[in-house]
């Protein structure tokens, strides 16, 4: 293996170790699951920006089996009362999918910083999606909603649910890559140039 792979492959678990650490660091948390965290995604969609969307996909992928194995270890996701069909849908939507899809951030990483925006909105609006998909699957048809808060319309709940954690991640993270691409040596680390 050449040295650029090497150096890829540190960097990519980096990020990753990066990014699992800054997601134990909680600004919010929200009684069903979800939190908006100390830019958690910022160093997946990062490494997607430098290296592009197929090796982005890669880290994500490591990233959610990371993320996966905090939701079985600390946050007890067989204890929640789904059902084998059920407990694989939550696996898919809310882990595999959800996190994997960070890595399209780099999709437009030669568009300059307007492309670099709209590859991380992507991103976590694929995240999103993947979780408001379980919220109105999985976590509806398993009677998980709050009763009296929206329960006769599981799509709006969870929009509503779902959106008030991720929209937040959504702009710090946002914050955090612009800060990060608007200092000339950082932008000359994270892309390359």
């Amino acid at each position: 293996m050449n040295s650029s792979k090497i150096r890829t492959l540190v960097e990519g678990a980096i990020m990753v170790a990066l990014a699992t650490v800054l997601s134990f660091i909680k600004v919010y948390k929200l009684p069903w699951g979800g939190s908006i965290t100390l830019l958690s995604m910022l160093p997946i969609v990062i490494f997607s920006l430098r290296h592009g969307v197929a090796k982005g996909f890669a880290v994500s992928f490591v990233y959610a089996l990371v993320q996966l194995g905090q939701g079985i270890i600390i946050d007890g996701l067989f204890a929640w009362g789904l059902t084998p069909a059920m407990l694989i849908g939550c696996i898919m939507l809310d882990y595999i999918l959800a996190y994997t899809g960070l890595g399209i951030a780099g999709i437009f990483r030669d568009k300059g910083t307007a492309g670099h925006i709209a590859g991380i909105v992507i991103a976590i609006l694929i995240r999103l999606a993947c979780h408001f998909l379980s919220g109105v699957i999985i976590f509806a048809s398993a009677g998980m909603l709050w009763e009296g808060f929206y329960t006769e319309n599981s799509w709006l709940y969870s929009l509503i649910y779902n959106a008030s954690y991720m929209v937040p991640e959504l702009i710090f993270t946002l914050i955090g890559a612009v800060a990060l691409l608007k200092v000339p040596q950082t932008k000359k680390i994270i892309l390359g140039e």
